[in-house]
């Protein structure tokens, strides 16, 4: 279902901003030291005293928990062999290439180690996230700078002049030309190569992001890169993102995985959006899904399956606070807070008698209203909550809508046992899908 395009929050802005400020790319000395990598490929190397002793193949640095990696290393092909060469023996690395403090070289072919990453092959022309500017890009070149004793790697040019100045002439590609800069404390790269090329802790931006923007991300990124952010999130964050994308991509996305990882994140989707992801399967796919999960929640989901999509049953969220009359309210507003991630399925407490039937529905107004100490049953004095049956059409409930003029429908069994809500939110989904998936506001009793 094609999804409003969504705007950052002002607090978003400010801290993006903010960050900005504090990116290493925002020191002016070191903006204008910058060293191409694409631009050292092929660059010589050379010992103290001028001799050549072979050119520059690669640029090796360490993957870990730091905003900036350290460069470690240089891969030098001397004649047909690429050896390594440890940061240590670099007296001096400039965009006219190295300069070593002994002929001493070790000629053993390289072979890279575990959290080692070799910027031109690994990570110049794959894919890579923008934290700040929610986006994916493709790095064109990347760029090196000494910050104190070291040498890190502190920005990626994603510039279209930069990828035409790496295709001219040889005396052009080591001259930097930060197009489009991006500071790499503000990047998250996903590109798979011998396993290497995932952080040890993913940038934490990219958990602060919200669900519509990690969805886009989701959906520009290539398999490799997809899976990989998904692993980095967590499943309840991972669940949130695929709730806001497309059907197509989800479809698409679901498949690419194992039957035990997709149902994995379906469970952690809220029912109807599962449902829905689910129906865009088929009945072998869906099969294998349900099976690799719980018992409880694949026969959940089954049963929803089973209502037709333009029923009452078909739209309605299952998602319900069920309350007893004889609890106090500030026992009922202990069970909202304590079901705060579900709040935009929520704008009703549902009271029902020990047999479990609808006796009332009691709205978040009238409850951030009472007192705490008030029954929920004194509350019950309201117009009567207005009920369809699962298989009710979709027309017959904005009828329902229409005439009672309420925020929500409530969905019941033969026996008025609640089974399900439709909200305004998800009736305007079900009548007008080309709109885009709409949130109306809540609130949630304090």
């Amino acid at each position: 279902m094609p999804r409003r395009p969504s705007f950052p929050a002002p607090a978003a802005i400010r801290r993006r901003r903010e960050r900005r400020t504090q990116r290493i790319l925002a020191n002016r000395s070191i903006a204008d030291a910058l060293v191409s990598v694409a631009g050292l490929v092929g660059r010589v190397v050379t010992t103290g005293d001028a001799v050549e002793v072979g050119r520059i193949a690669d640029v090796v640095v360490r993957w870990q928990d730091e905003h900036y990696p350290p460069v470690i290393g240089l891969v030098v092909r001397v004649g047909r062999r690429r050896a390594y060469v440890p940061i240590t023996k670099v007296a001096e690395l400039s965009h006219r290439g190295a300069r070593l403090t002994d002929a001493r070289l070790d000629l053993r072919d390289f072979g890279r180690r575990d959290a080692e990453v070799c910027l031109n092959a690994d990570v110049i022309d794959h894919q890579l996230v923008d934290i700040d500017g929610v986006r994916v890009v493709r790095a064109s070149d990347l760029y090196l700078a000494h910050v104190g004793e070291d040498i890190r790697l502190v920005g990626v040019d994603v510039g279209f002049v930069t990828l035409l100045r790496r295709l001219g002439p040889a005396t052009r590609r080591t001259r930097p030309t930060p197009e489009r800069v991006i500071d790499w404390a503000s990047v998250q790269p996903f590109a798979a190569s011998e396993g290497s090329m995932r952080l040890a802790t993913p940038n934490q931006a990219l958990r602060r992001m919200r669900p519509a923007d990690l969805a886009d991300l989701l959906e520009e990124l290539g398999r490799d890169e997809r899976q990989e952010l998904l692993s980095a999130l967590d499943p309840e964050a991972a669940a949130d993102a695929l709730e806001e994308m497309e059907p197509d991509e989800l479809r698409d996305l679901l498949r690419e995985m194992t039957p035990e990882a997709a149902a994995a994140l379906i469970v952690e989707m809220e029912p109807d959006e599962a449902v829905d992801a689910l129906r865009e399967l088929g009945d072998g796919e869906v099969e294998a899904l349900l099976a690799a999960m719980d018992r409880t929640t694949a026969l959940q989901l089954a049963t929803l399956l089973g209502y037709d999509e333009e029923s009452a049953g078909g739209v309605m969220t299952t998602n319900l606070i069920l309350v007893a009359a004889d609890q106090t309210v500030a026992e009922v507003r202990r069970i909202l807070r304590a079901e705060a991630e579900h709040q935009s399925d929520v704008d009703a407490v549902i009271v029902v008698d020990a047999e479990g039937r609808l006796v009332h529905d009691i709205g978040l107004f009238e409850l951030l209203v009472a007192a705490k100490d008030d029954l929920v049953g004194d509350l019950t004095n309201g117009p009567e909550p207005v009920t369809v049956p699962p298989d009710a059409s979709v027309e017959d409930v904005v009828a329902q809508f229409i005439d009672s003029r309420g925020s929500s429908v409530l969905v019941v069994d033969e026996d008025d046992r609640p089974l399900g809500r439709i909200l305004a939110d998800d009736l305007v989904d079900a009548l007008v899908p080309e709109q885009g998936k709409l949130r109306f506001p809540r609130f949630l009793v304090g």
